[in-house]
């Protein structure tokens, strides 16, 4: 649903975004999200779906992913574009990650395939009040330029768990990846917080290729498993999920991998853990 727009709120959100210092030279840190293990009160959220594209930041000349390096979009892409920060999604569809991803590395951008990509935003950076404030302020801002491929993500809100998981399992059925769930009363924060959480029928997270092991049988003279280690030092083999073009050629040591798994062992380890992708952006 539409959130009802209330001027003051509007014109000081915006006041504050345009206040914000230059953000060309790189992207800031962003806000990522927790897992939603049932721990929240859903009443206090607003949700929206989880869109599986490019994140980017537009700091006011050029899109940038989370490592800040700029995305080579076409001129006429941007064109009309406000001045102040917005944070959001590069996405193509439902299941299109590979294609949106393919889309935005090329160093020449392909016109064609831009023509297919919608800038979902969800965030106004650095805007004061709290988050349903500054989506109503983000909404207002979209209509004004009025740049097609520049939408404002849909945020909707749930009276119960029950609903919730409703809502999460229609959007799996029809292809979506799920919910993200984002206090309705939080500031504007970046860096790992529980204000923004994700809720997935899988979980999913980020680790780095530190080495490989060699695969015996079938897989014999190509990779076995990679090893992986996460950002809190834990180490683990990922084997399941890898083709046979990985493990031919095995992402190098360095590589960050996106993961999926059911949940973790008393030791943090993930159970059932299959490769899912490279983390290109």
């Amino acid at each position: 649903m539409k959130l009802n727009v209330k001027p003051g709120i509007l014109f000081s959100a915006i006041l504050a975004a345009l206040a914000s210092p230059s953000l060309a030279g790189e992207a800031p840190p962003m806000l990522l999200a927790s897992v939603e293990r049932g721990q929240s009160e859903v009443s206090q959220y607003l949700v929206s779906e989880k869109l599986d594209g490019v994140r980017a930041f537009w700091d006011g000349q050029s899109l940038r992913p989370r490592q800040g390096n700029v995305i080579n979009a076409p001129a006429w892409f941007t064109q009309g574009f406000p001045a102040q920060p917005l944070d959001g999604e590069l996405w193509v569809g439902r299941g299109q990650f590979e294609r949106v991803s393919a889309t935005v590395r090329r160093r020449v951008p392909v016109d064609a395939e831009w023509r297919e990509v919608r800038y979902q935003v969800f965030e106004l950076p650095h805007a004061a009040g709290t988050f349903r404030e500054r989506v109503q302020a983000l909404q207002s801002l979209v209509a004004a330029v009025a740049v097609l491929w520049l939408q404002a993500v849909d945020q909707f809100e749930v009276s119960s768990r029950a609903a919730l998981d409703r809502k999460l399992d229609e959007i799996t059925r029809a292809g979506g990846e799920g919910l993200m769930l984002h206090r309705a009363d939080a500031p504007y924060l970046t860096g790992r917080s529980d204000v923004l959480l994700k809720m997935k029928r899988w979980n999913d997270a980020e680790a780095t290729v530190v080495g490989h092991r060699p695969g015996k049988g079938k897989f014999a003279g190509m990779l076995g498993a990679l090893q992986m280690r996460t950002a809190d030092g834990t180490e683990f083999l990922l084997g399941t999920g890898l083709d046979e073009t990985l493990r031919r050629n095995p992402p190098p040591v360095g590589t960050l991998v996106t993961y999926r798994y059911r949940e973790l062992t008393a030791q943090g380890r993930p159970r059932f853990a299959s490769f899912y992708r490279i983390q290109e952006f």
